[in-house]
Order: structure tokens, then sequence, then C-alpha cells
């Protein structure tokens, strides 16, 4: 047991850590001020690059080898990255800011229901009630802009929801899949996809230090973080805690780029964070407890 809280305390330190390097992403597209399809090639590129350079000067090429062992599962994995950013993008495109927030927070539950079908872990009453109480304060902040989407969007937004708590499973589910090629695969994958729509050497010269720290340290810490975070947390303790990018991203903007942020994000914003901590705080207290325990 003094294992177990031990790992959970380590899963959200990890995960924390993940959610808070991830939050600046809006910040930093908006610094980059390019459009869709230069960012995401960017992004891609340079993350697959900066991955690929870790593995080879740290000497852990064999985590390659390691991929592969996995064969189909691991190429279905990658192309479930893949498919977060591409499914992401058209549901930016085809519905409201509001929408595709709101819906995207629904991977919590999704990844609930993946755990249980092929995991059979179920989550404590405390986390159902955190999740819930997290929600409400996402429904506050965007009430006033919900509706205003597309339908198709809508459903672009609900499916990278399942998909993206359907990764987070599987990596939990085959905590032994090298995490690093996963992330640098799919972002070589999305690159690629981009590449056709974008222009990637006709941007102005300032745009590009933004791009650079992005795609060379800010997404891979990022993701790294989030992904090993499955080792040690249920995929819907981590997708929960993604909420907090909703609430520190336009916190971000406006205070380097002074974008106004209405009160009802402050208040909203205070619920979430107050709800994961509160969550955070109790489930180690009782796992600590539990390890104490003769």
């Amino acid at each position: 047991m003094k294992n177990q809280y031990t790992n959970h305390r380590r899963g959200m330190l990890i995960a924390g850590a993940g959610v808070l390097v991830i939050s600046f992403d809006a910040l930093l597209i908006r610094l980059a001020d390019s459009a869709p399809a230069d960012v995401t090639f960017w992004r891609g590129t340079l993350i697959f690059l900066s991955l690929t350079a870790f593995l080879w000067i740290t000497g852990r090429l064999e985590e390659w080898r390691a991929y592969w062992k996995y064969g189909w599962l691991a190429l279905l994995i990658t192309g479930l990255y893949s498919a977060n950013t591409g499914l992401f993008v058209f549901a930016i495109s085809h519905t409201s800011v509001a929408n595709t927030v709101v819906i995207l927070s629904s991977s919590c539950f999704f990844a609930a229901l993946f755990s249980w079908l092929m995991l059979r872990e179920t989550l404590a009453l405390r986390t159902w009630v955190a999740i819930l109480a997290a929600l409400a304060g996402l429904w506050f902040i965007f009430a006033t802009d919900l509706g205003s989407g597309g339908r198709l969007g809508d459903l672009f937004a609900l499916a990278t929801a399942a998909s993206l708590g359907l990764s987070l499973t599987l990596m939990r589910r085959f905590a032994r899949l090298p995490v690093i090629p996963v992330i640098a695969l799919g972002s070589l994958g999305i690159a690629l996809a981009a590449l056709p729509f974008a222009q990637p050497l006709g941007l102005p010269f300032d745009r590009y230090p933004w791009l650079l720290i992005m795609g060379l340290a800010q997404m891979p810490a990022a993701l790294v973080c989030l992904l090993v975070a499955t080792r040690y947390l249920p995929a819907p303790e981590v997708s929960f805690f993604l909420l907090i990018e909703t609430v520190l991203g336009p916190l971000w903007v406006w205070f380097v780029l002074g974008e106004t942020v209405a009160t009802r994000t402050f208040i909203g914003g205070g619920v979430i964070l107050a709800t994961i901590a509160a969550h955070a705080y109790w489930s180690l207290c009782d796992e600590r407890a539990a390890s104490l325990a003769p």
C-alpha cells in the first residue's frame, strides 16, 4: 500500500507538471501568429526532431526497438495520438471554441468508460464528484458562448474526447510501451498531414523563435509528462488534470498580451482549480492512511 501511495503522489506531480507546461500552448500559438497548418507542421516536425535527438544523445535508441516490438498496437496508439491533434483542428474550424472545450472535457468520462471496459478499473466516488464539480465550473465559464457552433464541429470535438480517453487508457494498459517514440512518430505523422496546406518557409523571421520554443521544449516536455503519468494514475485522473489547461491558458494570454478575461473565467477557473487541489489532497490523505494501516 505504501508503494501505491508513492506512485499516486508521483503520478499527480508528473501530470500536474505536464499540464502546467502545456498550458502555455495558447500563449505561444498567439505569439507565433501563424496559420494553423504552419504551426501544426513546425510543431510536429520539431517535436519529432527534438525527441529523436534526445534519445540519440542519451544513448536510449533501444527504445525504438522496444517500440516496434509492440507492432500494430504501437502504431494504433501512435495513430490515436496524431488523430487527437487533427480532430481538434477540425473541431475548432467547424464549431465555437466554447463548444470544443466543453465537449472535449468529456474525455474524463470516455477514459473512465474505456478503463472499466479494458482494465476493469473503477473510479472512487470522490473522483466522480470532483469531475462533476470541475465540469460545472467549466460550464459556468462558457455558458453564454455555447450553442453557437456547428453540429459537424461538435461531432469532431466529441471524437477528439473519445480518442484522447482511449489513447490514455491504452498507454496505461501497455505501460512498458516507450512513450517518446509514440510522441515522436505521432508528431511526425500530423506534421506530414499538415504539409500540403502549409507554407513553412514563408513566415516572418520573428515568428520562428516562438515555434522553436514550442516544438523543441514546451510541447515535448508536456506530452512526455502526461503520457508517463498514465503509468501511475488511472487514465480518467490524468484527463481530469487536463482541465487545468482550460483555466491557465487564457490567464497566461491575459497576463502577457493583455487580452480581456471575463469575470466568469476567474470564478469558474477558481472552482476548477480548487476542486482539483481538494481531490488531490484527499486522495493522498486516504492512500497515506491506508499505507500506514497495519
